[in-house]
């Protein structure tokens, strides 16, 4: 089923839209929520949640791409799962490590006074990312967006682990240089 058809189910309030939402997208939310969160129960509860939040988003929302709305929703569910399990106990895992990588990149934004520098934050990233070569792109994406590790990226992309890992310490290198150009506090 297309896209437009799914997210016209959901605003005729048509449960048949939450069935073609799994079959369509189930494989791509799950393994967003499972890079996450190391788990296939607690991946497959927020998997469950996005066709959730996804009912309650529409309408009003139209996303214009349904598969990156609800990888948007899977994700950031994953995330707020994650935290709260980290709360509960000080994990190690792929997630933690991929965040704190960013960490010495990224501007903290903790107020709400912050939210328009936020849209600028994010603008000026994807600017960023549109600039680098494919290849680097792919790999930035796959590892600070999916969480991958980088064993996983090595393997992937065809390459050695140092490699992997020395590409992307110069993709945030590049990233740190790009916002302090863009006006940025690092």
């Amino acid at each position: 089923m297309e896209d437009s058809q799914i997210v016209a189910l959901y605003w005729a309030r048509d449960e048949a839209a939450l069935a073609e939402s799994e079959q369509k997208y189930g494989g791509y939310c799950r393994a967003i929520a499972l890079g996450i969160l190391e788990n296939r129960e607690d991946a497959a509860e927020c998997v469950n949640n996005t066709w959730l939040r996804a009912w309650k988003a529409m309408p009003p929302r139209r996303p214009a791409r349904l598969d990156a709305f609800l990888g948007k929703l899977t994700r950031n569910l994953s995330l707020d799962r994650w935290r709260a399990l980290r709360a509960q106990k000080r994990g190690g895992g792929q997630t933690e490590l991929a965040l704190s990588e960013l960490e010495e990149c990224l501007p903290a934004v903790s107020t709400p006074e912050h939210a328009l520098e936020a849209q600028d934050l994010a603008e000026s990233l994807n600017r960023f990312l549109e600039a680098l070569p494919r290849e680097k792109r792919v790999l930035f994406v796959q590892r600070y967006w999916y969480l991958r590790s980088v064993e996983e990226l090595a393997a992937m992309h065809g390459m050695r682990k140092n490699t992997a890992a020395s590409t992307l310490f110069r993709l945030r290198k590049q990233l740190r240089e790009h916002l302090k150009k863009e006006g940025f506090a690092v």
